[in-house]
């Protein structure tokens, strides 16, 4: 089996061994200060003054570094909404704030929103851009890196939490929009913002069940935000989450037989639900696809026990899946049957799915000219947006596009050049302006 009993025993500080596939990272952030520029092989000539001005100088990259600089972590992201919300408004925006409820096992209580913004005099405009604005922990500051060799201003990069996902698709969509209308004043564009993307998308969920979401939807063209490397997504994943839990007996580790071990109970469990990927449909496992590849399991906590000494009375685990074909109901039955095959039967086991917006894999336009397509595998707040076209012969494109790579996005060397930066700005213009072209 891929998870071993001994393997599960492991605790959280083991020493991780060199697998395949395995690259340890060095925090290349550990000595940098809150505005300092860190030269990585520069050339003399180039100082830090001199990085400073190429940010200075743009107003794209001037943005980024703003919104960069300002720790946004889930559920504690009023300070970069507030910031975005003025940008807005200074350039002719209308910039609305959504409040959306603080998660309930969130550290903070401070206010957060979606920011939705249109151009003055026009809230209901065909073509929206949307990426969200919390990032994961913890923060990392903002820095900047010469390139090694000769210099090139293009492959100057910029590192910190936030700097790929997703602040580098906020700051080039809001340039684009900007560019765009400044050369055609009265082109409806929108720009929604949201909050908890990292966390289940309470942000995109907030939204769709709200009164700004409307029946007929008004949009006909969304571009989401995301590091797809300046490519077109031409779909993602689909997502279940859920728990596993088992009951025990507490005893004297020294009487086990007086007990029952919850860790015990739940170890097989684990194994099975960790093959279910690799398993044949017909063989109990679930579906794979030419498109998107095998499903995928992850087994992200297991918690259990109180203490060496004592036979443990309850155990846990939390899982994901990444699907690659079939429905919610479909892989959600696959589980539980695999548990109760398992375990046979046992009433001390139990599987729980979250009441939140799991979804199928998901398929995305990518008809837009000029642009390399891929498939990506991780999940994004499309799914969670709910089009209320119904009965209708009206037709929403779906767009996934941004700069930088998924490969350092949540990593401690997070970050893009400013080649990149600056390309997703004219690729987000040739999106919004197939949006306009089509509304």
């Amino acid at each position: 089996m891929k998870l071993s009993i001994v393997a599960a025993l492991l605790s959280a500080h083991a020493v991780v061994p060199a697998a395949a596939g395995f690259i340890p990272q060095q925090n290349s952030q550990a000595s940098s200060v809150r505005g300092s520029v860190m030269l990585r092989g520069a050339a003399p000539a180039v100082q830090n003054e001199d990085l400073d001005k190429i940010v200075a100088d743009s107003p794209l990259l001037s943005l980024h570094r703003t919104i960069s600089e300002i720790e946004s972590i889930s559920n504690d992201e009023s300070k970069v909404g507030e910031a975005l919300v003025k940008y807005l408004e200074e350039h002719g925006y209308t910039a609305e704030k959504q409040v959306v409820p603080v998660e309930e096992d969130a550290n903070s209580t401070a206010e957060r929103f979606n920011v939705w913004a249109y151009p003055n005099g026009n809230p209901q405009p065909k073509v929206i851009l949307t990426s969200h604005i919390d990032t994961v922990p913890p923060h990392i500051p903002y820095t900047l890196h010469a390139p090694e060799g000769e210099f090139d201003r293009a492959n100057v990069r910029i590192m910190g939490r936030g700097t790929v996902d997703a602040k580098a698709s906020v700051a080039a969509q809001i340039t684009a929009a900007l560019n765009y209308r400044e050369a055609n004043p009265d082109a409806a564009i929108g720009l929604l913002f949201v909050v908890g993307e990292e966390v289940g998308g309470t942000g995109m969920v907030h939204f769709s069940d709200s009164d700004l979401n409307t029946t007929p939807p008004f949009f006909r063209t969304l571009i989401f935000g995301e590091p797809t490397e300046l490519k077109l997504v031409d779909g993602h994943k689909g997502n279940v989450r859920f728990t596993v839990e088992a009951k025990g007996l507490a005893a004297h580790s020294g009487y086990p037989w007086l007990g029952h071990s919850a860790v015990s109970e739940i170890l097989p469990v684990l194994s099975r639900i960790d093959e279910l990927g690799d398993i044949p449909v017909e063989e109990g496992g679930l579906p794979a696809s030419e498109k998107y590849g095998r499903t995928t399991l992850n087994i992200g906590t297991i918690k259990g026990g109180a203490a060496g000494n004592i036979v443990p009375v309850s155990a846990s685990a939390s899982v994901t899946v990444r699907l690659a074909a079939g429905t919610v109901e479909e892989a959600q039955e696959t589980i539980k049957r695999a548990v109760s095959d398992v375990s046979g039967g046992s009433q001390n086991i139990t599987v729980t799915f979250p009441n939140d917006k799991a979804y199928p894999p998901t398929d995305l336009d990518v008809d837009a000219e000029g642009f390399e397509v891929m498939t990506v595998n991780y999940g994004t707040d499309i799914p969670k947006l709910t089009i209320h076209n119904e009965g209708t012969d009206i037709q929403v494109k779906k767009y996934l596009y941004g700069p930088g790579s998924i490969f350092v996005a949540h990593g401690v060397d997070e970050g893009l050049t400013i080649g990149d930066l600056e390309e997703a700005v004219e690729g987000y213009g040739r999106l919004i302006e197939a949006g306009i072209k089509r509304s």
